[in-house]
C-alpha cells in the first residue's frame, strides 16, 4: 500500500479526525485533531496489516516567538504540537503522529491545553505524557497518574516553554 492509499484509508475512516499530512517529510506524519487521536491510535495499534505496536516517544514543541521583531515576520500563529512516534515492529515500519494544540486553552494565559490520554493504547505512553505535561505544559485528559516526572512537585511552570522565566531562587538556593 502506498503512503497516499495509506492516508486516502485514515480519511475515508476517520473523516475530519485527519487534518493534515506530510508523507516527503524525513519521517512523514499525519496531523490528527485531538478529539480523534485515542481512536486513531488503537486502529494504528490493532488493524492487522499496520500493527504500530510500539511508541517510541512523545514531545512536545513550542511555536511561540518571544521577540515582538521576530514575532511579526513568523507565518504561524502561536501553539504547541504534541509529536508522537509510532514503530510497527512486525511491518519495520514508523510513523509520526502530530496533535496541534493552543499554547494555553480557551486563550487563558496559565491554562494548559488538553489532550487526550494514549496510555491506554500503549502503557509506554505514562512516562512520556509525564515529561510532556511537566517540561511542556500539556494537561493529558484521562492519565491515570499524571504529576511531575523530572521537576520537583511544587515546581512553578514549564522549564520547555519558550516564554519560561527560570527563578532566581528555588527554596532559598539561589541560582546563578
Amino acid at each position: 500500500m502506498s503512503g497516499q492509499d495509506f492516508v486516502e484509508r485514515l480519511k475515508k475512516r476517520f473523516g475530519e479526525g485527519i487534518q493534515g499530512v506530510n508523507l516527503e517529510a524525513i519521517d512523514p506524519w499525519i496531523e490528527v485533531a485531538p478529539d480523534s487521536l485515542v481512536e486513531v491510535s488503537r486502529y494504528l495499534r490493532d488493524e492487522a496489516d499496520l500493527r504500530f505496536n510500539m511508541l517510541n516517544c512523545i514531545s512536545a514543541v513550542d511555536y511561540f516567538e518571544p521577540d515582538p521583531k521576530k514575532a511579526a515576520k513568523v507565518k504561524w500563529e502561536p501553539h504547541l504540537e504534541v509529536v508522537y512516534h509510532l514503530w510497527s515492529l512486525p511491518n519495520k515500519s514508523s510513523l509520526v503522529l502530530k496533535v496541534m494544540l493552543p499554547r494555553w486553552k480557551d486563550g487563558q494565559e496559565g491554562e494548559l491545553p488538553e489532550v487526550p490520554s494514549v496510555a491506554s493504547v500503549w502503557s509506554g505512553a505514562d512516562w512520556h505524557e509525564r515529561e510532556v505535561y511537566d517540561l511542556s505544559g500539556v494537561q493529558f485528559t484521562g492519565h491515570p497518574f499524571l504529576w511531575r516526572i523530572l521537576c520537583p512537585e511544587d515546581w512553578e511552570g514549564h522549564p520547555l516553554r519558550k516564554d519560561y522565566e527560570m527563578p532566581l531562587e528555588y527554596h532559598g538556593i539561589r541560582g546563578k
